[in-house]
């Protein structure tokens, strides 16, 4: 997949799961002058609540997901836990440059790192940092999506995740939700006029 001046740009969004980076990417997504389009991920996990395929995610079979894997139908992709795959399928990011717009992500830590080694000249790798291990703890019980013990996953993985933040280009610290969408719409208005 080759990229030529005439697409948009990439802006990923990682951060722990938790840290708020879904409501920044949607409150970026309501900002009709940004020109930008949600990146769809695959994933091989069931559906949570009320979750649509095709507009939440693209829900595949493990199975389905290895075969795309095999035929390198995915820009990136990683296996979370086992068998629970994520990643971010070619034909999503034409899709969008071909509406004439610029892609959004809203991935995983690696997922976000390795978009930006594949095109670092037209991504803007965003890390979303909660203001504490206990803050994300807190918010992931509030969500009541997951037992105790997939929270303990999701906090024990978030400690590694955290490490990563100084390999993003920018830091925005979600302590206050308002000033977190003010310094993301910052950036990305800059970055997409640059």
């Amino acid at each position: 997949m080759e990229k030529d001046n005439k697409q948009g740009k990439l802006i990923v969004f990682s951060a722990p799961s938790g840290s708020g980076k879904t409501t920044i990417v949607r409150h970026l997504l309501g900002k009709n002058d940004l020109n930008l389009e949600f990146s769809i991920s695959a994933t091989s996990r069931d559906k949570r609540g009320t979750e649509v395929d095709g507009k939440d995610y693209y829900f595949l079979s493990a199975q389905e997901f290895k075969n795309k894997i095999k035929n390198e139908e995915f820009l990136e992709w990683e296996e979370v836990y086992r068998d629970n795959f994520y990643g971010t399928l070619k034909t999503e990011v034409e899709r969008i440059w071909a509406l004439g717009k610029h892609v959004i992500f809203d991935i995983d830590v690696s997922g976000g790192l390795r978009i930006k080694r594949k095109f670092p000249d037209e991504t803007l790798a965003i890390f979303v940092k909660p203001p504490s291990i206990d803050a994300l703890k807190i918010r992931l019980k509030k969500r009541k999506t997951e037992s105790d013990e997939k929270i303990s996953m999701r906090v024990a993985k978030a400690s590694a995740e955290l490490a990563t933040a100084p390999l993003f280009d920018e830091i925005v610290v979600n302590d206050n939700l308002e000033n977190a969408f003010k310094d993301a719409e910052t950036l990305v208005t800059n970055f997409i006029n640059s």
